[in-house]
Protein backbone atom coordinates (compact mmCIF):
# COMPACT_ATOMS: atom_id res chain seq x y z
CA UNK A 1 0.00 0.00 0.00
CA UNK A 2 0.90 3.42 -0.86
CA UNK A 3 2.20 5.85 1.92
CA UNK A 4 0.88 9.42 2.90
CA UNK A 5 1.87 12.64 3.05
CA UNK A 6 1.00 14.80 6.35
CA UNK A 7 1.20 18.38 6.02
CA UNK A 8 1.90 19.43 9.70
CA UNK A 9 1.59 23.02 10.74
CA UNK A 10 4.07 23.94 13.04
CA UNK A 11 4.08 27.40 15.48
CA UNK A 12 4.76 30.81 13.63
CA UNK A 13 6.26 31.96 17.01
CA UNK A 14 5.13 30.90 20.08
CA UNK A 15 6.05 26.94 20.46
CA UNK A 16 2.58 26.06 22.57
CA UNK A 17 0.61 26.26 19.53
CA UNK A 18 1.78 23.03 18.53
CA UNK A 19 -1.29 20.28 18.01
CA UNK A 20 -1.20 17.59 20.24
CA UNK A 21 -1.59 15.81 16.80
CA UNK A 22 1.08 17.14 14.85
CA UNK A 23 3.60 16.17 17.46
CA UNK A 24 2.37 12.65 17.77
CA UNK A 25 2.09 12.46 14.16
CA UNK A 26 5.88 14.00 13.60
CA UNK A 27 6.61 11.45 16.03
CA UNK A 28 4.97 8.06 14.02
CA UNK A 29 5.84 8.96 10.55
CA UNK A 30 8.99 7.41 9.04
CA UNK A 31 10.55 10.55 7.69
CA UNK A 32 9.73 14.43 8.31
CA UNK A 33 10.53 16.47 4.92
CA UNK A 34 11.44 20.10 6.33
CA UNK A 35 11.91 23.35 4.65
CA UNK A 36 15.01 24.18 6.73
CA UNK A 37 16.64 21.45 8.85
CA UNK A 38 18.58 23.19 10.85
CA UNK A 39 15.71 25.77 11.87
CA UNK A 40 13.32 22.91 12.05
CA UNK A 41 15.38 20.47 14.64
CA UNK A 42 15.24 23.28 17.28
CA UNK A 43 11.77 22.31 17.29
CA UNK A 44 12.21 18.45 17.15
CA UNK A 45 14.41 18.81 20.12
CA UNK A 46 12.09 20.47 22.33
CA UNK A 47 9.60 18.45 21.96
CA UNK A 48 11.87 15.64 21.96
CA UNK A 49 11.33 14.05 18.66
CA UNK A 50 13.91 11.92 16.91
CA UNK A 51 12.85 11.33 13.79
CA UNK A 52 14.49 10.86 10.76
CA UNK A 53 14.53 14.23 8.41
CA UNK A 54 15.77 15.86 5.05
CA UNK A 55 15.22 18.96 3.54
CA UNK A 56 12.93 19.91 0.81
CA UNK A 57 12.56 23.48 -0.40
CA UNK A 58 12.23 25.90 -2.97
CA UNK A 59 15.86 25.03 -4.85
CA UNK A 60 15.39 20.83 -4.53
CA UNK A 61 11.16 21.13 -4.36
CA UNK A 62 10.99 19.17 -8.23
CA UNK A 63 13.74 16.65 -7.68
CA UNK A 64 13.69 15.88 -4.14
CA UNK A 65 9.61 16.17 -4.68
CA UNK A 66 9.87 12.49 -6.88
CA UNK A 67 11.72 11.24 -4.34
CA UNK A 68 9.65 11.77 -1.99
CA UNK A 69 6.67 10.54 -3.60
CA UNK A 70 8.86 7.44 -4.67
CA UNK A 71 8.93 6.72 -0.95
CA UNK A 72 5.41 7.26 -0.99
CA UNK A 73 4.69 4.73 -3.33
CA UNK A 74 6.69 2.48 -1.34
CA UNK A 75 4.86 2.88 1.61
CA UNK A 76 6.56 5.03 3.94
CA UNK A 77 4.53 7.81 5.68
CA UNK A 78 6.50 11.48 5.03
CA UNK A 79 5.52 14.33 7.39
CA UNK A 80 5.81 18.13 5.60
CA UNK A 81 6.87 20.87 7.76
CA UNK A 82 8.07 24.44 6.79
CA UNK A 83 10.26 26.61 9.19
CA UNK A 84 6.69 28.24 10.82
CA UNK A 85 3.04 27.65 9.97
CA UNK A 86 0.79 25.95 7.56
CA UNK A 87 2.76 23.65 4.65
CA UNK A 88 1.47 25.07 1.14
CA UNK A 89 0.74 27.93 1.71
CA UNK A 90 3.27 30.61 -0.09
CA UNK A 91 5.83 27.53 -0.01
CA UNK A 92 6.92 24.75 -2.10
CA UNK A 93 5.23 22.05 -0.13
CA UNK A 94 1.90 22.94 -2.94
CA UNK A 95 4.15 21.61 -5.57
CA UNK A 96 4.68 18.20 -3.70
CA UNK A 97 0.97 18.40 -2.73
CA UNK A 98 0.28 18.43 -6.31
CA UNK A 99 3.05 15.40 -7.27
CA UNK A 100 1.56 13.14 -4.85
CA UNK A 101 -2.59 14.04 -6.25
CA UNK A 102 -0.72 13.02 -9.53
CA UNK A 103 0.72 10.05 -8.25
CA UNK A 104 -2.27 8.99 -6.29
CA UNK A 105 -1.24 9.44 -3.05
CA UNK A 106 -3.59 10.70 0.11
CA UNK A 107 -2.60 14.18 1.21
CA UNK A 108 -4.02 14.87 4.80
CA UNK A 109 -3.55 18.16 6.29
CA UNK A 110 -3.61 18.74 10.40
CA UNK A 111 -4.64 22.41 10.74
CA UNK A 112 -2.74 24.82 13.37
CA UNK A 113 -0.72 28.43 12.73
CA UNK A 114 -0.96 30.15 9.76
CA UNK A 115 0.34 33.53 9.51
CA UNK A 116 -2.34 35.01 7.10
CA UNK A 117 -5.10 34.33 9.12
CA UNK A 118 -3.51 35.34 12.36
CA UNK A 119 -3.28 38.65 11.19
CA UNK A 120 -6.45 38.80 9.64
CA UNK A 121 -8.17 37.99 12.56
CA UNK A 122 -6.45 40.81 14.57
CA UNK A 123 -6.16 43.58 11.97
CA UNK A 124 -9.30 45.38 13.22
CA UNK A 125 -10.59 45.37 9.29
CA UNK A 126 -13.50 43.22 7.16
CA UNK A 127 -12.82 39.31 8.12
CA UNK A 128 -16.01 38.02 5.68
CA UNK A 129 -14.10 38.46 2.30
CA UNK A 130 -10.31 38.37 1.87
CA UNK A 131 -7.88 37.84 -0.83
CA UNK A 132 -4.23 36.85 0.08
CA UNK A 133 -1.56 37.87 -2.55
CA UNK A 134 1.37 36.67 0.03
CA UNK A 135 4.70 38.18 -1.55
CA UNK A 136 4.47 40.79 -4.18
CA UNK A 137 6.77 39.35 -7.35
CA UNK A 138 10.28 40.74 -7.97
CA UNK A 139 9.70 41.48 -12.07
CA UNK A 140 8.79 45.02 -12.01
CA UNK A 141 6.03 43.88 -14.76
CA UNK A 142 4.65 40.98 -13.02
CA UNK A 143 4.44 43.56 -9.55
CA UNK A 144 2.88 46.13 -11.93
CA UNK A 145 0.51 43.61 -12.98
CA UNK A 146 -0.38 42.57 -9.45
CA UNK A 147 -0.87 46.20 -8.51
CA UNK A 148 -2.88 46.61 -11.30
CA UNK A 149 -5.49 44.03 -10.08
CA UNK A 150 -5.20 45.45 -6.38
CA UNK A 151 -6.51 48.67 -7.58
CA UNK A 152 -10.12 47.09 -8.22
CA UNK A 153 -9.89 44.65 -5.16
CA UNK A 154 -12.75 44.61 -2.87
CA UNK A 155 -12.00 42.40 -0.57
CA UNK A 156 -9.48 42.68 2.48
CA UNK A 157 -5.86 41.94 1.00
CA UNK A 158 -3.07 40.25 3.04
CA UNK A 159 0.74 40.62 1.69
CA UNK A 160 3.51 39.37 3.50
CA UNK A 161 7.00 41.22 3.60
CA UNK A 162 10.41 41.16 4.70
CA UNK A 163 11.52 44.10 7.53
CA UNK A 164 13.99 45.81 4.83
CA UNK A 165 11.42 45.83 2.40
CA UNK A 166 8.50 47.25 4.29
CA UNK A 167 9.24 50.52 3.21
CA UNK A 168 9.21 50.14 -0.26
CA UNK A 169 6.47 47.76 -0.63
CA UNK A 170 4.29 50.23 1.36
CA UNK A 171 5.20 53.17 -0.97
CA UNK A 172 4.26 51.15 -3.95
CA UNK A 173 1.47 50.79 -2.69
CA UNK A 174 0.32 54.13 -1.64
CA UNK A 175 1.37 54.80 -5.18
CA UNK A 176 -0.86 52.64 -7.15
CA UNK A 177 -3.67 52.25 -4.97
CA UNK A 178 -4.29 55.77 -2.86
CA UNK A 179 -4.54 55.77 0.79
CA UNK A 180 -6.00 52.68 1.98
CA UNK A 181 -6.44 52.05 5.70
CA UNK A 182 -4.03 49.03 6.73
CA UNK A 183 -2.68 46.68 9.65
CA UNK A 184 0.54 46.19 9.64
CA UNK A 185 1.35 42.77 11.78
CA UNK A 186 4.75 41.81 13.37
CA UNK A 187 6.02 39.64 15.58
CA UNK A 188 2.81 37.50 15.56
CA UNK A 189 2.33 35.07 18.67
CA UNK A 190 5.78 36.19 20.21
CA UNK A 191 6.16 38.48 23.14
CA UNK A 192 6.61 41.75 21.27
CA UNK A 193 3.41 41.03 19.19
CA UNK A 194 2.03 44.50 17.22
CA UNK A 195 -1.05 45.58 15.22
CA UNK A 196 -0.45 48.56 14.07
CA UNK A 197 -4.23 50.16 12.43
CA UNK A 198 -3.16 53.03 9.99
CA UNK A 199 -3.22 53.92 6.94
CA UNK A 200 -0.45 53.23 4.12
CA UNK A 201 0.82 56.89 4.52
CA UNK A 202 1.08 56.93 7.93
CA UNK A 203 3.06 53.86 8.06
CA UNK A 204 5.00 55.02 5.89
CA UNK A 205 5.77 57.87 7.51
CA UNK A 206 6.35 55.44 10.84
CA UNK A 207 8.85 53.12 9.26
CA UNK A 208 10.64 55.68 7.60
CA UNK A 209 11.61 57.00 11.18
CA UNK A 210 11.53 53.45 13.03
CA UNK A 211 13.04 50.39 11.35
CA UNK A 212 10.49 47.45 10.91
CA UNK A 213 12.05 43.84 12.86
CA UNK A 214 10.28 40.86 12.61
CA UNK A 215 8.98 39.19 9.31
CA UNK A 216 5.41 41.68 8.71
CA UNK A 217 2.16 40.87 7.84
CA UNK A 218 -0.08 43.69 5.82
CA UNK A 219 -3.26 43.39 5.82
CA UNK A 220 -4.85 45.73 3.63
CA UNK A 221 -8.51 47.39 3.33
CA UNK A 222 -10.34 46.45 -0.24
CA UNK A 223 -11.89 48.77 -2.38
CA UNK A 224 -14.88 50.82 -1.48
CA UNK A 225 -17.97 48.87 -3.58
CA UNK A 226 -19.63 52.14 -3.34
CA UNK A 227 -16.65 54.46 -4.00
CA UNK A 228 -16.34 52.12 -7.37
CA UNK A 229 -19.99 52.73 -8.39
CA UNK A 230 -20.10 56.55 -8.03
CA UNK A 231 -16.79 56.57 -9.91
CA UNK A 232 -18.39 54.43 -12.91
CA UNK A 233 -21.59 56.57 -12.86
CA UNK A 234 -19.72 59.83 -12.88
CA UNK A 235 -17.80 58.43 -16.11
CA UNK A 236 -21.04 57.62 -17.57
CA UNK A 237 -22.57 61.03 -16.95
CA UNK A 238 -19.18 62.65 -18.70
CA UNK A 239 -21.37 60.81 -21.82
CA UNK A 240 -24.24 61.94 -23.75
CA UNK A 241 -26.96 59.99 -23.46
CA UNK A 242 -27.53 59.07 -27.27
CA UNK A 243 -23.32 58.43 -26.54
CA UNK A 244 -24.38 56.30 -24.33
CA UNK A 245 -27.03 54.70 -25.91
CA UNK A 246 -25.02 53.99 -29.24
CA UNK A 247 -22.72 51.29 -26.72
CA UNK A 248 -25.28 49.03 -26.44
CA UNK A 249 -27.07 49.20 -29.53
CA UNK A 250 -23.91 49.03 -31.67
CA UNK A 251 -23.83 45.69 -29.70
CA UNK A 252 -27.63 44.44 -31.20
CA UNK A 253 -28.90 45.17 -27.92
CA UNK A 254 -32.88 46.63 -28.30
CA UNK A 255 -33.24 49.98 -27.92
CA UNK A 256 -35.80 49.69 -24.92
CA UNK A 257 -33.28 47.10 -23.62
CA UNK A 258 -30.46 49.54 -24.09
CA UNK A 259 -32.19 52.55 -22.38
CA UNK A 260 -32.87 50.37 -19.15
CA UNK A 261 -29.03 49.73 -19.39
CA UNK A 262 -28.36 53.39 -19.54
CA UNK A 263 -30.70 53.55 -16.85
CA UNK A 264 -28.99 50.95 -14.36
CA UNK A 265 -25.86 52.65 -15.38
CA UNK A 266 -26.63 56.31 -14.51
CA UNK A 267 -28.54 55.24 -11.51
CA UNK A 268 -31.87 56.67 -12.73
CA UNK A 269 -34.71 55.94 -13.96
CA UNK A 270 -35.66 54.79 -17.56
CA UNK A 271 -38.42 57.16 -17.70
CA UNK A 272 -35.47 59.96 -17.04
CA UNK A 273 -33.73 58.18 -20.00
CA UNK A 274 -36.43 58.92 -22.20
CA UNK A 275 -37.01 62.49 -21.70
CA UNK A 276 -33.17 63.16 -21.88
CA UNK A 277 -33.43 61.63 -25.01
CA UNK A 278 -36.59 63.18 -26.23
CA UNK A 279 -35.56 66.58 -25.10
CA UNK A 280 -31.95 66.34 -26.40
CA UNK A 281 -33.68 65.09 -30.02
Amino acid sequence: MAGKLYLCATPIGNLEDITFRVIRTLKEVDLIAAEDTRNSIKLLNHFEISTPMTSYHEYNKIDKGHYLVGLMQQGQQIALITDAGTPGISDPGEELVAMCHEAGIPVTSLPGPAACITALTISGLSTRRFAFEAFLPTDKKEKQAILEELKEETRTTILYEAPHRLVRTLEELAAALGNRRVTICRELTKKHETAFLTTLEDALEYYRQEDPRGECVIVMEGRSRREMIEEKQRAWEEMSLEEHMKIYEDQGIGRKDAMKMVAKDRGISKREVYQGLLENS
